[in-house]
C-alpha cells in the first residue's frame, strides 16, 4: 500500500471512529426542547418567550440567551449585564440585576457554565435585589422541577399532609397530573410539598425561614400571630408590610435551606385558606410568579408592587 493511499485510509478510519463515538467536530447532538422566559420585576412584565429544539449537548444557559435575545455581558463575558437593552442598575441604595432560575431552582453556577440537557425552563427576571440577595426557589416555572427535577437530574416529589385534610388530596392529583414521581415522605432528595395550616407548617425549619423575612426565605410572605392564630401578610418588593389578608386567605411558595432540595409550602392560616392555596396549582395561577397568596377567589402575585 503506498503511504498516500495509508494516510486516506487512516483518516477515513479515523472519521468513522469519531462519528460512532459522537465526537465530531460541530456543536453535538441535539438534547431537546428548551424554553426561555424572561420578565422584570418578579415576573410583573414580560419581556420575551422562546421555545427551541435547536439546543445542542454544547450549549450552555448563556449560549442560549444569547441567541434568542439582545444581551450585553461583563466579567469576560461570564455573567449577564442587560438582556434587551434593560441593563444592571444602581440608585439610591437600591440594586436591579438580572438572575436566572432553571425549573424554578435558582442557579448555582453563572450562566456560562450551566450546561442544559434538554427539558429545561429557563427564566430571566431583572428585579430589585436590595431586600433578597437570593431567592432559592419561586414556583412560576410549573410544573417544574416536578416533572423534570433540577440541577440536570430528575428528583421524586413526597407530599407532607399537616393537617391539610382535603387539600392534601387535591395537591397529590395535581402533582401527578403535572408529571411528578410521588414518594413515600421519608425518601431522601425528594422535593417536599408541605400542605396544612401554617401552625403546623411553621414547624419545618425550612418553611420557618418565611418568619425570619424575605432576605432568609425568598419569599416576600409572612405570617403573623393574631388573637390566637395567625394571619397572611403580603410584603412589598422592599419587605415591608403591603396587605394583611383576610382569615381565609391561602399562600402558594417555594423555599430552599442551604444545598438541600426545594419545599413547596402550601398553606394558609386556617384550612379553608389551605385549600384554597391547593387549588392554585397550576400554570394558569403560578406561571411567572415567584409566590401568590389567594383570597376569595382574588390571586394576588407576591411581592406586592
Amino acid at each position: 500500500m503506498s503511504p498516500s493511499r495509508g494516510t486516506a485510509v487512516a483518516i477515513a478510519l479515523l472519521s468513522a471512529a469519531l462519528a460512532i463515538a459522537g465526537c465530531g467536530l460541530g456543536p453535538g447532538a441535539g438534547v431537546g426542547e428548551v424554553s426561555l422566559t424572561v420578565t422584570r420585576d418578579y415576573g410583573a412584565e414580560p419581556v420575551l418567550a422562546r421555545s427551541t429544539e435547536e439546543v445542542t449537548e454544547s450549549d450552555t444557559v448563556m449560549r442560549l440567551l444569547d441567541r434568542r435575545a439582545e444581551i450585553s455581558t461583563r466579567y469576560s463575558g461570564d455573567f449577564v449585564e442587560g438582556i434587551e437593552g434593560l441593563d444592571a442598575d444602581r440608585d439610591g441604595g437600591r440594586s436591579w440585576d438580572w438572575l436566572y432560575y432553571v425549573n424554578g431552582v435558582e442557579a448555582s453556577v453563572g450562566a456560562a457554565d450551566y450546561e442544559l440537557r434538554g427539558g429545561e425552563a429557563i427564566w430571566w427576571d431583572y428585579r430589585d435585589w436590595s431586600a433578597a440577595l437570593r431567592v432559592p426557589a419561586v414556583v412560576g416555572s410549573w410544573p417544574q422541577p416536578f416533572r423534570d427535577g433540577y440541577e440536570g437530574r430528575p428528583r421524586p416529589t413526597a407530599v407532607a399532609c399537616l393537617g391539610g385534610g382535603s387539600a392534601c388530596a387535591a395537591v397529590r392529583s395535581r402533582l401527578e397530573s403535572a408529571g411528578a414521581s410521588l414518594v413515600d415522605g421519608s425518601t431522601d432528595g425528594a422535593i417536599r410539598v408541605l400542605v396544612g395550616p401554617w401552625a403546623r407548617v411553621r414547624w419545618d425549619r425550612t418553611a420557618a425561614q418565611l418568619e425570619d423575612g424575605p432576605q432568609e426565605s425568598g419569599v416576600f410572605a409572612d405570617f403573623e400571630p393574631r388573637s390566637g392564630g395567625y394571619r397572611l401578610v403580603g410584603l412589598d418588593e422592599g419587605g415591608g408590610e403591603a396587605r394583611e389578608f383576610g382569615p381565609g386567605a391561602g399562600l402558594v411558595a417555594a423555599t430552599r435551606r442551604f444545598g438541600a432540595a426545594p419545599i413547596w409550602i402550601v398553606s394558609g392560616a386556617r384550612p379553608a385558606g389551605v385549600r384554597a392555596a391547593a387549588r392554585l396549582l397550576g400554570a394558569a395561577a403560578l406561571h411567572d410568579r415567584y409566590a401568590i397568596a389567594t383570597e376569595g377567589g382574588e390571586k394576588t402575585p407576591l411581592p406586592i408592587r
